[in-house]
């Protein structure tokens, strides 16, 4: 069932999303080589809580599986859920996507973006371009009365003409008082007519592409998802609202 969200709960979202993209400004000068996963994560957790509200992926899951981190710190070939720890150390010419998710008054916020750690090569940055291009062609299909499927289809469609591939076991979603809700927002073009895109909505749009194939694993850990091959992947995500003036990017400062 998708949940439409009332004008005040809306201004709730705006704060708590608007937390989500404060962290990921702040953090993109901590991002350079030797800094450890486990540095990033204290820093967000302090920050999170001094804006006056909570980590929203620590301790999310269910039964014994709950995450043990504030953020998502994805190294290289990881896609997404990467655990922070100690010894994960950041080299020269890594890249890192890093999920941050915060509850504020109940509704949670939720953005992620892929850094460059010191100097990457030209198709790193290739990668990392055309995935968050690809995030802002999506979210320019989000509008009022066009369907789920056309956000898909125009993120598939300018992946593929720049030549990556698109991780298809993970997908966008609607978010609100849950972190996950309907309607499911695949990144790919699957040839289904999508449900249709109502004002007041709210979901994450976050597409994953690697520079190799679209097949992923996950670890040991339970967490975290890696791309088969050990190709690249990048990550770039924002929860948006849907609006009677287009789409409303609520993770911004």
């Amino acid at each position: 069932m998708i949940i439409l969200k009332t004008d005040k709960e809306l201004s709730i979202m705006r704060e708590s999303n608007r937390i989500v993209a404060i962290v990921l400004s702040e953090i993109n000068d901590m991002i350079r080589p030797g800094v450890s996963t486990y540095e990033l994560d204290k820093f967000a957790e302090e920050r999170i809580l001094g804006l006056n509200a909570v980590p929203g992926f620590k301790g999310y899951g269910w039964g014994d599986r709950r995450f043990p981190a504030t953020l998502c710190t994805s190294v290289n070939d990881q896609v997404v859920h990467g655990i922070p720890s100690r010894d994960v150390i950041l080299k020269d010419g890594d890249i890192i996507g890093i999920d941050v998710g915060t509850i504020y008054k109940g509704f949670y916020g939720d953005g992620a973006y892929t850094y460059a750690v010191g100097s990457v090569s030209d198709e790193t940055k290739h990668l990392m371009d055309t995935c968050e291009k690809a995030l802002y062609k999506g979210i320019s299909a989000a509008r009022e009365g066009n369907r789920v499927s056309d956000i898909s289809n125009a993120i598939d469609k300018f992946v593929r003409s720049e030549k990556f591939e698109i991780v298809r076991d993970l997908t966008g979603h609607g978010i609100g008082r849950d972190l996950h809700e309907d309607p499911q927002v695949i990144n790919y073009n699957n040839g289904v007519k999508g449900k249709k895109l109502s004002r007041n909505m709210t979901i994450a749009i976050e597409p994953m592409i690697t520079n190799g194939d679209f097949q992923v694993k996950t670890l040991g850990d339970d967490w975290t998802v890696v791309t088969a091959d050990g190709s690249l992947s990048a990550h770039y995500e924002h929860t948006i609202a849907i609006s009677d003036n287009g789409p409303e990017i609520l993770t911004k400062v």
